[in-house]
Parts: structure tokens; sequence; C-alpha cells
């Protein structure tokens, strides 16, 4: 009989890593909340953990670590990036607007631009390889053959349930999570998250070149 104790350390494992609030779910919660692209949204995060977990898990993880120079130009990249939709999301909800243009605010237009963001708050952001690559990586490839995979497909189920479930939960209360109050909080929320988030990359990257 399997033993699926590794299976349930990766979901559980997994879901520490991930539920956190950070750049990647407040930009699947706006997504979400806008019903635009959401689905998109959260299969390009899927597909995105799919990749780096397993590459972590199965030996790729120290590839990261020993590369400083590339480690630094993802910061440079994240901190331009969540500075400039940070600072969208603050004007949007500081702009005395109606609540429909409200929800326009900041809304990427095209599937392709919707698509590019995502890749963008999702891999220039290098916490997520630290959570990856890194943590989750490290772990996996200490496990025995027949314990990898199913660590892997935990850690993979985790993020297939969090993403969907934030994604189709947002759009679900799509209606109360617009309301102009309510939506200006969100926007407060998320945009304080990103330029907090740029403000930290930013000391890291200067830390690093010290």
């Amino acid at each position: 009989m399997t033993d699926t104790a590794p299976l349930w350390q990766g979901l559980t494992l997994g879901l520490a890593m991930i539920v956190p609030i950070g750049a990647q779910n407040a930009f699947v919660l706006n997504q979400g909340i806008r019903r635009h692209h959401h689905m998109l949204v959260a299969s390009v995060c899927i597909f995105c953990d799919v990749f780096l977990i397993t590459l972590g898990v199965f030996g790729a993880g120290a590839l990261m670590s020993s590369q400083p120079l590339l480690l630094s130009a993802i910061t440079l990249a994240g901190i331009l990036f969540l500075a400039t939709y940070g600072s969208m999301a603050l004007r949007s909800a500081w702009r005395p607007q109606a609540a429909g243009e409200r929800r326009e605010g900041h809304r990427l237009g095209s599937r392709g631009a919707v698509l590019l963001a995502t890749l963008a708050v999702t891999l220039l952001n290098p916490h997520v390889y630290l959570d990856t690559l890194v943590i989750l990586g490290s772990i996996g490839s200490q496990m025995g053959g027949s314990e990898r995979p199913l660590f892997a497909l935990g850690c993979l189920l985790a993020s297939f349930i969090w993403f969907n479930t934030l994604s189709l939960g947002a759009a679900r209360f799509a209606p109360v999570l617009s309301q102009p109050r309510v939506k200006q909080g969100i926007d407060l929320l998320v945009g304080g998250i990103m330029l907090t988030l740029a403000a930290q990359l930013c000391l890291q990257l200067l830390a690093r070149w010290q």
C-alpha cells in the first residue's frame, strides 16, 4: 500500500508557500473581481508553479542559487513592474470616478496583455524561485524515489486548488467586492502590497550589490 504522507506534506507546504498575500495573489484577486480573463490568469499561475516546482523537486533548485547576476536582473525587472502596477492601483483607488468607471481603473486590455502581466507578476518576483525551486525543491529532492513524485503532486495540487479558488471566488463575489468603497479598499491594499514588495526587493538588491 502506497504511503500518501509525502502527498499531504507537499499539499500543506505548498499551501503555506502560496496562500500568504503577495503580488501574485493580489493580481489574481483583482482580475477575478473584474472577471477579466481571470481563469487564464489562474491557469498561467498554475502552469508556472508546475514548471518551477517540478524543476526544483527533481534537482534544479541549485541553479538559481548559483546565478547571482540572473537573480539580480530578475529582481530589478520585478521592482519596475511592481512599482508601476502598484502606482496604477493607488491611482485607481484615489481617482474620483463612478463605480462603472472605477472598475476599468487599471484594467489590462487584451488577452495577450493579461497573459504578459501574469507572467511578469509571477516570474519577475525572485521570491517565487525561493519558494518553489529552493525551499520546496530542496525538501522534495531529499526524498526517496517513490516519495518525490507524490510530494511534487501535493505541491501542484496546492497550486491548482488555491489559484482556482481565489479566481473563482473573486469572480463569484465580484458584485460585493466591486462596490466603490470595497473596491477602493482593495485597490489601496493591492497598491500598498505591490509598492511594499518593490521597496523590499530594492533593499535586497542593494544589499546584494554591497
